[in-house]
């Protein structure tokens, strides 16, 4: 007992003394600090000071606010853009071949060009008052993937001017006299813009673009002018064989001195008519035989005027802060929304494939092989359409959530992949087949472009997700680096005491709190809500505590060398990744009123994204290069092993059932693929086939009946079958047409396009 009491007298010496807490913790732990500190670079630098901590930065530090998730609006479409999207963006899917746009024409028709054009579909972000629409972030999703239901060419020819580009640089860093130059004719497709960031030698790096530009003076319409001389070279630009205007990223000197002291600006970007002397539009690229326009640009000493640079001279070298700030809301709007699409029509179209495509006598939709694709199916679409809508809601708060971007990015197109293989998987040869009416192949030969572009997913991964939310997300470390750096070392030890106390209670709480919830179960942590969604949360404290003492540790052990560690800072991205889309699933649950049919996609996705979620922190510990932290972190985060397992065979089974059938849930995770009249697609050919099919299921169930008790052969072929059942009166006239006439509609949805010659 003496022994204890001396021991709490020790730490409370120890801590409680400021001089004896400086001298013997706080100093040595100062030293050590700024010697395991990650370097940053400028532009890593640059890139964390511009984003904004959202929802990621509660899931990050051990006991999330789960009120405040609940309490972010639903998002929704204003009464205009929900007008634009029954109007406008049903008129242009009406206008869409993309069998012909891909195959034939290998562009648009110069009719949808002009219709986009007219109706401001490239112009979605544009502020009304220079003629645009000034859509939310949501509507702008929300139309790109209503299109790319349809053609994914027709979706990224919209997509693009309305992301990453002048007219959202121009917004929010261009001067008026810019503004009022460029974005009304932007507004209404006069000019068609394009962004060259991407080169031979810079694409996930792009900091590191070799594009140079000089200042210096040249004569300019007659007069000497202050400019820069530009040289560069830039491929895989969407859009550019079509541009009137060039958006352009560049690294700007001034060996000369002559705008002030700094020989070596940085990134900068400028604004440039394509038809300015020297600038060179080169051939277009081929992106896997999709028809939206992309190419090359050049240019060697190029001269411009100062005033060319995107928000005037004073923007000189502020081009990576003004990127990544518009990159993060792109990333987060643009190929998720592509990615959400392909999981609505794979759900649409593969449980409509499932129900009428029959096999040994029955619908391939009710063998278990089947089922476990189709049930992955259906619960990555729910789990894509949640993401879409959290992901949008951030960015229409006016927040910059990058790392939440980087996560929707690489995560929701990684699922997009599974979607369309899965569905490949079941529909095979009606999916392999390309024609006018497959609404498969060229999303499947589209995919890997997303995955691609706007920054690598496996760099996306492995650097970004994790190497910033572990800086930019935690409560104390981005200040302790701020502190370390500080010139006044006194100052910058008081700074850091002061943050090191609250560090070390943090990360005791968050032990201690791992440690309990692995022991209980999670049972005695604090859930929003109770039901059948309780302990998903309860769930998610647990693994949320796990990561930030791993985090924790982590940086204390690795220091500079966890960015450089890639395997495990993308495990543990991984981890704060997958606590990010099970937020999304739950509040898209809450969202739609806790309705009871959705519960089974619900739980599906929220067994998976545990699952997913423990197994990499397992990993992470499996892998940690010190093997007694190792062990420590097994003994506090897995004391009794690790329990969470993926989804059950009953679950699928059950979610699978549940989606054989027309149902709001299924139409709430299916309305991107919406009908119209007039549609060759294949989508409402198979759609209409499942509904004549399942109005006469107590037909097809009379007939069954008939068989098994010896009426009717068992083995018939199908129209046979429906002429026995009518001559021996099982079925009657009217019963028999509607059979009849089912089953045109199943054999035409099942059937493929074919050619006389290709």
């Amino acid at each position: 007992m003496s022994i204890l009491i001396l021991l709490i007298i020790a730490v409370a010496v120890l801590f409680g003394v400021r001089s004896v807490r400086m001298q013997v913790i706080t100093r040595p732990a100062f030293t050590f600090f700024k010697k395991v500190l990650p370097p940053l670079s400028s532009t890593e630098k640059e890139a964390m000071e511009a984003g904004d901590v959202w929802w990621e930065g509660e899931l990050f530090r051990g006991k999330p606010d789960w009120n405040k998730l609940h309490g972010y609006a639903k998002p929704t479409l204003t009464p205009e853009e929900q007008s634009f999207l029954d109007n406008q963006v049903q008129t242009a899917l009406t206008m869409i071949d993309d069998f012909d746009i891909v195959h034939n024409r290998k562009d648009l028709p110069p009719e949808l060009w002009e219709y986009f054009k007219k109706e401001g579909f490239f112009a979605l972000i544009i502020p009304k008052k220079y003629g645009g629409r000034e859509f939310s972030a949501y509507a702008n999703s929300t139309i790109v993937a209503t299109i790319a239901t349809r053609s994914v060419s027709a979706a990224v020819t919209v997509m693009v001017p309305n992301s990453l580009g002048p007219g959202e640089l121009l917004t929010h860093y261009g001067t008026q006299e810019q503004k009022d130059r460029w974005l009304p004719s932007l507004a209404v497709g006069k000019e068609l813009p394009c962004f060259a960031l991407t080169g031979p030698e810079a694409g996930s790096d792009a900091g590191a673009i070799p594009d140079i530009g000089v200042v210096c003076r040249q004569e300019f319409e007659g007069e000497e002018t202050l400019g820069i001389s530009l040289t560069w070279n830039k491929r895989y630009i969407t859009l550019a064989p079509v541009a009137t205007v060039l958006g352009l990223a560049f690294q700007m000197r001034d060996p000369d001195k002559l705008l002030g002291d700094k020989k070596n600006l940085g990134i900068t970007c400028a604004l440039i008519p394509t038809d300015h002397v020297g600038v060179e539009i080169g051939r277009r690229h081929n992106p896997l035989m999709m028809a939206f326009m992309n190419g090359t640009t050049s240019g060697k000493d190029v001269f411009i005027p100062l005033d060319w640079i995107i928000g005037g001279p004073q923007y000189a070298g502020k081009g990576w802060r003004m990127l990544v700030e518009c990159l993060s809301a792109g990333r987060g709007i643009s190929l998720p929304a592509l990615a959400t699409a392909s999981g609505h029509v794979t759900t649409k179209t593969t449980t409509a494939y499932s129900y009428v495509r029959q096999q040994f006598g029955m619908p391939i939709g009710n063998f278990e092989g089947v089922q476990e694709a189709l049930a992955r199916i259906i619960a990555n679409t729910y789990q894509l359409e949640a993401a879409r809508r959290l992901t949008t809601t951030g960015i229409d708060a006016n927040v910059k959530p990058s790392v939440v971007t980087a996560i929707a990015k690489y995560h929701m197109t990684e699922l997009g992949r599974d979607v369309l293989e899965d569905a490949m998987d079941i529909q095979s040869g009606k999916g392999i087949q390309l024609g006018p009416k497959n609404y498969l192949g060229h999303a499947f030969m589209a995919n890997p472009i997303s995955i691609t572009v706007e920054g690598a997913n496996i760099l996306t991964r492995s650097l970004m997700i994790f190497g910033q939310g572990a800086t930019r997300c935690h409560p104390y470390v981005l200040a302790e680096m701020e502190a370390a750096g500080m010139e006044d070392e006194t100052a910058a030890v008081d700074r850091f005491d002061q943050l090191l106390l609250g560090h070390i209670g943090y990360a005791t709480r968050n032990a201690l709190s791992a440690f309990a919830n692995a022991l209980t179960g999670s049972r005695f942590s604090s859930s929003p809500v109770s039901g059948p969604t309780q302990k998903y949360y309860r769930d998610m404290n647990r693994i949320s505590s796990s990561l930030a003492i791993m985090t924790d540790l982590s940086m204390l052990i690795m220091g500079g060398d966890l960015k450089r560690k890639e395997m495990i800072s993308a495990r543990m991205g991984d981890v704060l990744s997958q606590l990010y889309l099970a937020s999304a699933t739950l509040k898209f649950y809450e969202d739609n009123g806790r309705q009871h049919d959705d519960l089974p996609s619900v739980h599906y996705v929220m067994t998976e994204r545990l699952h997913l979620a423990a197994k990499a922190l397992e990993d992470a510990i499996r892998n940690f290069p010190s093997k007694i932290a190792g062990v420590l972190l097994k003994v506090l985060i897995f004391p009794l092993g690790n329990h969470f397992t993926a989804p059950s065979d009953k679950a699928a089974v059950e979610l699978v059932k549940a989606m054989l059938k027309p149902s709001p849930a299924r139409d709430r995770i299916t309305f991107l693929c919406s009908e119209f009249e007039g549609d060759t697609g294949g989508i409402a050919e198979v759609e209409d086939a499942f509904l004549a099919k399942y109005e006469a299921r107590d037909l097809y169930k009379k007939l069954k009946k008939a068989q098994r008790s010896g009426h009717i052969k068992s083995k018939l072929p199908m129209l046979e079958l429906f002429e026995v059942a009518l001559e021996k009166d099982i079925i009657t006239d009217a019963e028999y047409q509607q059979l009849l006439e089912a089953d045109k509609k199943r054999l035409a949805a099942i059937n493929v396009n074919d050619f006389e010659k290709l």
